[in-house]
């Protein structure tokens, strides 16, 4: 019996394609990626070759390693589908002290979309922040988001997926020890439902379609008239519309569906602790250091 095709998630626990593309090629080269589950510390191991693995989607916010490094390319060739996840927030290093700077990651982004088409990238905005200092006014941020549009909506960009912060303990612990000062909040309702109608504004003329990444409460109080969604961060559907072939649509039931991922079934590579990610963002849930 022919093996069901498979989705390689790589990843949500880290920044593979900015740190550990080595490692994955190897993994590649080998025929499988050896897995530790984050919450019961059972290993799996997971098919790495074309077939049975159909796609594979990478998620990042600096693909400058990746795409100098040729590895896209290369795993064409081999015979797999790829798929993109850029989150691309501000040019602010406050809450993101470790990135390129915008204009390289913006030019990241037209390479990645010359190279693998347009339809083959999501642009995320994630997480909306909200931040104050020593008590202060509440800021954001989104100082960067029409500049960032723009340069997305000029690269062919059509789809942008956002959420807003989630303040887990670790998040507060680490924020005050970092930066001193500062307190990351959460955003009140009204103000998540003011903010996206402010986003699909700006994106609509553009022809970018806005979705949401596990809100399922903020848009159950949109208004009628919104076109925003929930967005499935794998895409299956997406995914066999690009490529062809056959994939699984169940909603994978490893995330979050009760606060409404939409994600369908995949298999995720990374590892919170062997692949820590650099970036040392204030408000990274994946990050084991509290």
């Amino acid at each position: 019996m022919k093996p069901d095709a498979i989705v390689i998630s790589a990843s949500r626990r880290s920044d593979i394609p900015a740190f550990y593309m080595p490692w994955f090629m190897e993994c590649i080269a080998r025929g499988e990626f050896v897995v530790t589950n984050p919450y019961n510390r059972q290993v799996s191991r997971v098919p790495a070759t074309a077939p049975p693995v159909h796609s594979i989607v990478f998620w990042s916010k600096d693909f400058g390693p990746f795409l100098e490094g040729g590895y896209g390319e290369r795993l064409q060739r081999m015979g797999y589908h790829l798929f993109f996840q850029f989150t691309i927030n501000s040019a602010d290093p406050l809450l993101e002290p470790n990135l390129p700077e915008l204009p390289r990651r913006l030019a990241q982004l037209d390479r990645l979309c010359e190279r693998f088409g347009p339809q083959a990238v999501n642009w995320r905005l994630d997480p909306i922040c909200h931040y104050c200092w020593n008590g202060g006014a509440i800021q954001d941020n989104l100082g960067d988001v029409e500049r960032i549009a723009q340069a997305a909506a000029a690269a062919g960009i059509r789809r942008c997926t956002t959420s807003f912060m989630d303040r887990y303990a670790k998040i507060a612990r680490r924020t005050a020890r970092r930066q001193p000062g500062i307190a990351l909040v959460e955003a009140a309702a009204s103000e998540r439902v003011r903010i996206l109608l402010a986003l699909e504004g700006l994106l609509a003329p553009l022809n970018i379609s806005l979705a949401t990444c596990c809100e399922r409460e903020t848009l159950a109080d949109m208004p009628p008239h919104t076109t925003i969604a929930a967005a499935a961060c794998i895409p299956n559907d997406l995914l066999m519309q690009l490529y062809g072939g056959r994939l699984s649509q169940q909603r994978d039931p490893g995330q979050r569906r009760a606060a409404g991922c939409g994600c369908r079934v995949s298999s995720d590579i990374g590892s919170y602790d062997r692949h820590r990610c650099r970036h040392g963002c204030l408000y990274c849930y994946a990050s084991p250091q509290a």
